[in-house]
């Protein structure tokens, strides 16, 4: 097996057009140019959204279930989250504590959403994404309703793939538009 994409390794090399660009993913994608770059698949859609793909298992049947699925983890997660607030009222801990732990869930929420909701347009510093792993664990509520509400107009991270695999598309199809024709051919200017 491939380390890099589950597939069997058969031992032949990759032929040297087949490769991905830099922060392009090695599936096979719909819509990609042929021996130019792949787009890179998203979490829960795969490569749908590079044509919008339609059907049963397409692109908005996927966008449909994952608003659904995040609206359902956001109220399960507030569920349990009203559970440990009556757990922390019945152990009669003080006011004071249990305002700290409500005001804590709130502001991580609140930094978690604007922090899932940034990275859905660039990607994040991953020294930075380190650094918040502990907020962004207290405020997973916040991180699934931006999941939630982005997934309303478009997949996840899709608008940020479109720019990088467009952008990737235009690059390939410039190199390989200068190249067309036997150079030792033209005729040189005098």
């Amino acid at each position: 097996m491939s380390d890099e994409n589950g597939a069997p390794d058969t031992g032949e090399a990759a032929p040297a057009d087949q490769t991905a660009l830099p922060g392009q993913g090695a599936a096979p994608g719909q819509g990609a140019v042929p021996g130019g770059p792949r787009p890179e698949p998203l979490r829960l859609f795969g490569t749908t959204w590079v044509n919008r793909d339609p059907g049963y298992q397409g692109y908005t049947a996927r966008r449909i279930a994952a608003s659904v699925g995040s609206l359902a983890a956001v109220t399960v997660s507030c569920l349990v989250l009203r559970f440990a607030y009556q757990g922390l009222a019945i152990a009669d801990i003080g006011s004071f504590v249990t305002v700290l732990v409500v005001a804590m869930f709130a502001i991580c929420s609140a930094l978690a959403f604007r922090h899932t909701w940034d990275a859905f347009a660039k990607r994040p510093d991953p020294d930075r994404q380190a650094s918040l792993r502990g907020l962004l664990a207290i405020g997973f509520v916040g991180s699934l309703v931006a999941y939630f509400f982005r997934s309303l107009t478009e997949a996840p991270g899709e608008k940020l793939h479109r720019e990088e695999y467009d952008t990737a598309r235009q690059a390939y199809e410039r190199r390989t538009s200068r190249r067309t024709g036997n150079p030792s051919k033209k005729r040189r200017r005098g």
